[in-house]
């Protein structure tokens, strides 16, 4: 005779699987609910399970989805790219590693103030974007214009919310600028914002330079963030 299933597993008497993390000594109440959504949230887990370095990874994922900006073949700049899960999902995308046959081989440049572990098919340099000539620098790497330039920066938090959103359209409009000049014609600037979007000059200098321009909060982008991302498509050059 089969044994009834254990309460707490099954049935009406499932219990919610949630983890709860308890505050530990020396822990801020804040870290304690940091890690308690990370060990919860699925971008996780899927991250984890699927070999990426981070669930941001998932971003680019949706936004290209959406876009169809990482085609096979394409070149592509990733700026402030540590910890590296851009670059892996761009590598998979433009075919930077050549395993599909009769497609294009795309190239991936990942730029950051900090060293990153290898990523197979990306290119990866310890460089600061702003310095003079950095855009020289890039397209020598890339032996010509990029086809993306893609950023998901974000500038340390400063607590206050007007001085971060500042600091990240900052961030926004120095990453613009590498883009107008390293992009090729057609070509697609991605890069992180908060709510309300790339805001006044900044948006339209990308309404002036590119087709089109699209501010948008992907699904794996946590709902209680206030980060979207500017999607600008069909550089005008």
């Amino acid at each position: 005779m089969a044994k009834p299933p254990k309460k707490g597993t099954s049935g009406r008497g499932q219990r919610d699987l949630r983890v709860k993390v308890k505050s530990a000594r020396g822990r801020k109440l804040s870290s304690t609910r940091w890690l308690e959504r990370q060990l919860n949230d699925p971008y996780v887990k899927r991250a984890k399970a699927e070999g990426y370095r981070g669930r941001a990874a998932f971003k680019i994922l949706e936004l290209d989805d959406k876009f169809g900006f990482l085609k096979p073949g394409a070149r592509v700049v990733d700026l402030g790219c540590a910890p590296g899960g851009w670059c892996q999902v761009a590598v998979a995308r433009v075919n930077a590693l050549g395993e599909r046959a009769g497609q294009p081989k795309g190239r991936v440049i990942g730029l950051d103030l900090q060293a990153v572990e290898p990523i197979a098919g990306a290119e990866l340099h310890q460089l600061d974007f702003l310095e003079d000539g950095a855009d020289d620098r890039v397209k020598e790497w890339l032996g010509g214009e990029a086809d993306v330039v893609m950023s998901d920066m974000a500038a340390a938090s400063s607590g206050h919310k007007q001085t971060d959103h500042l600091r990240i359209i900052a961030l926004c409009e120095a990453a613009a600028e590498l883009a107008f000049d390293v992009l090729a014609p057609g070509g697609t600037f991605v890069a992180k914002v908060l709510a309300g979007g790339a805001e006044g000059q900044l948006q339209a200098e990308l309404k002036q330079r590119f087709a089109k321009v699209a501010n948008i909060k992907p699904p794996a982008s946590r709902a209680d963030s206030s980060e979207k991302f500017v999607v600008a498509t069909g550089f005008r050059g």
